[in-house]
């Protein structure tokens, strides 16, 4: 396989490790997250990729008859391109890799603010139908405090949307995000966004600071208290047993996660539950990840 020009670091979503990345934009074009530090580094700079290069690195994919069966358009906010833009790519990635089955991208709710249902019922219809959608909680004051520029009712009307549209959406919740002052309500208002949109994917991560929490702190005037484990699956307990999903499918295993927790929702939530519970009230009785395994 060619080795593409990226710009390093690139990320990804663990499900789309057997993925071609596909790096049509460089960075994120908000990018003031103050728990996010993907894309900070001086050469992350947000700019778009010219639709020329795209077209180069796809002919030359192509040229190694390397099968191709799923793209990623990378960095954080590809979905930040107009539709005009999108549908140039998703027709050459047809022209060039007419194989490809799926092409995914991360997705802020923003991005779609100027999408109609109809550009992206086109836009799926040429292969682009998952989002990666990085709600991080349904709580307006925790997404105030960490400045994710988004609220409640700006999350529910793009994942309402991708629905409309006909496609999938897999939304990220981070836990612990609210702290301590605010960890009971960022559950249960994140839980209550998850009931309105009914997304495909629901996946949880915890909140880290590999760098420091100097950044984060500012946002909540240096009042944020993190929670331990204890807490953390508090919170989740508290997430869980809010959520009522017809057929999402659950997952907390990222690698940021002590507990490892799969099920679908709402067939899996006893089971789901009674796993929290025993890890809060038996200590050792749940296997949990070590702290030198976990990571982001």
């Amino acid at each position: 396989m060619i080795q593409l020009p990226y710009i390093e670091p690139v990320f990804r979503p663990p499900s789309e490790a057997r993925s071609l990345i596909l790096q049509v934009t460089n960075g994120c074009s908000w990018n003031r997250c103050t728990f996010c530090e993907m894309y900070t580094q001086p050469q992350k700079r947000f700019h778009l990729k010219p639709q020329e290069k795209i077209e180069g690195e796809l002919a030359a994919i192509a040229e190694t008859g390397v099968p191709v069966r799923r793209i990623f358009l990378a960095d954080g906010d590809a979905m930040t391109l107009s539709f005009r833009r999108l549908r140039l790519i998703m027709q050459a990635i047809n022209r060039y890799l007419p194989d490809v089955q799926r092409v995914s991208s991360y997705c802020l709710p923003r991005n779609l603010k100027n999408k109609s249902v109809g550009d992206l019922s086109e836009l799926k219809a040429l292969g682009l139908n998952l989002f990666y959608v990085g709600c991080e909680s349904g709580d307006d004051l925790v997404l105030e405090h960490v400045n994710k520029g988004e609220n409640f009712e700006t999350s529910l009307s793009a994942l309402r949307k991708i629905k409309a549209a006909g496609s999938k959406s897999s939304v990220m919740i981070l836990n612990g995000m609210g702290g301590q002052r605010y960890s009971h309500q960022h559950a249960i208002n994140s839980a209550r966004l998850m009931n309105e949109a009914q997304p495909e994917y629901l996946s949880t991560l915890v909140v880290s600071f590999p760098t420091g929490t100097d950044r984060y702190q500012a946002g909540f005037g240096g009042e944020f208290e993190p929670l331990g484990q204890t807490g953390l699956f508090q919170e989740m307990f508290w997430l869980l047993d809010a959520l009522e999903l017809e057929n999402t499918i659950f997952r907390s295993d990222h690698a940021s996660n002590y507990l490892v927790l799969k099920g679908t929702l709402s067939r899996d939530k006893p089971r789901l539950l009674h796993t929290v519970r025993e890890t809060l009230e038996r200590p050792g009785a749940v296997k949990l990840r070590p702290e030198w395994m976990r990571g982001l």
